[in-house]
């Protein structure tokens, strides 16, 4: 069954790319605001993500974690060709080595993440904290995007939407993996706080995407968000991280090769839906007329008709 899960949770990488690249696009031409809920193809983008999601998480049940999330990093092969492909260009070489790197470092980073099959519990205290720093870390990231431009300003409000994705990860790994059967165990706040803390997800990620730069927004989205989770599962849930020396030297190395990506992609110029407007016709000259020498222009005849 788990070559059935892979083969699920690949559907659903290629279905949140394809929904990422739609919403992308929109969200340049629309700009990330209440008028996107006018724009069908934006409608479209969120219900495929949603679906890729629906599917990561069927996926989850046929196959271990290990297997199935290297698969959902590699969204971003998937993602950034598809963005190439809506602007009607074809991806450059760069953005192509960049995002195979960034996946291909994720990936690495995922495989040598210890196994732990241990109920996650987390206090009420203890998630408070974490939203006070979540929150504290989006607005941090959202007051230094205002003062920077280009990809600089993609990557800082990419930041923000990764750590409030990981955040949702994170309840949804607690309560899913707290309820060992017992449905009752989701009347609690840990339930409430998902979908809003999803909510703030969406809306960063969008002010991402209006930028223009879709490969370092979504390449940091996906660096940011598994790292985090890997960081909160470790400090909050008591996850095992990666630091005998068998596997320290490795995550290092494929952390800089993560890093290589997302700077290659970051390098890139932006991508827009509307043609630049074409340069205004020269104005035409006005004609002066020359001036007229009065000494020259003809006298009117003072002859007179004589009239007999």
């Amino acid at each position: 069954m788990t070559w059935v899960g892979m083969l699920i949770a690949l559907a659903g990488a290629l279905g949140y790319a394809l929904g990422a690249a739609l919403q992308q696009y929109e969200v340049v031409a629309e700009g990330a605001s209440l008028s996107l809920v006018r724009r069908p193809r934006w409608w479209v983008g969120g219900v495929i993500s949603f679906t890729g999601a629906c599917l990561h998480a069927v996926a989850l049940s046929f196959a271990p974690l290990v297997a199935v999330q290297p698969i959902s990093v590699a969204t971003l092969v998937f993602a950034v060709p598809l963005a190439a492909f809506m602007y009607g260009r074809r991806p450059y070489r760069a953005e192509i080595f960049g995002s195979i790197a960034v996946a291909v470092g994720l990936l690495w980073l995922m495989l040598l993440v210890p196994a732990h099959d241990v109920t996650p519990r987390l206090g009420d205290g203890t998630a408070l904290a974490f939203i006070a720093v979540i929150g504290a870390v989006t607005l941090v990231s959202q007051l230094f995007a205002r003062r920077v431009h280009g990809a600089n300003k993609a990557l800082l409000l990419s930041v923000g939407a990764g750590v409030m994705t990981a955040s949702v990860s994170t309840f949804v790994r607690v309560v899913g993996g707290g309820m060992q059967g017992d449905w009752g165990r989701l009347i609690h706040w840990f339930s409430l706080a998902v979908p809003v803390l999803l909510i703030c997800a969406v809306v960063l990620l969008q002010r991402s995407y209006a930028v223009g730069y879709f490969g370092i927004a979504y390449a940091g989205v996906q660096v940011i968000d598994p790292i985090t989770s890997v960081l909160a599962g470790a400090i909050l849930l008591g996850e095992p991280l990666p630091t005998s020396p068998s596997t320290a030297v490795p995550a290092l190395l494929a952390a800089a090769l993560t890093i290589g990506g997302t700077i290659t992609l970051g390098r890139l110029a932006p991508d827009h839906t509307a043609k630049p407007a074409a340069a205004p016709p020269p104005a035409e000259q006005a004609v002066t007329p020359a001036p007229v020498d009065a000494s020259a222009a003809p006298r009117p005849s003072t002859a007179t008709s004589d009239l007999g």
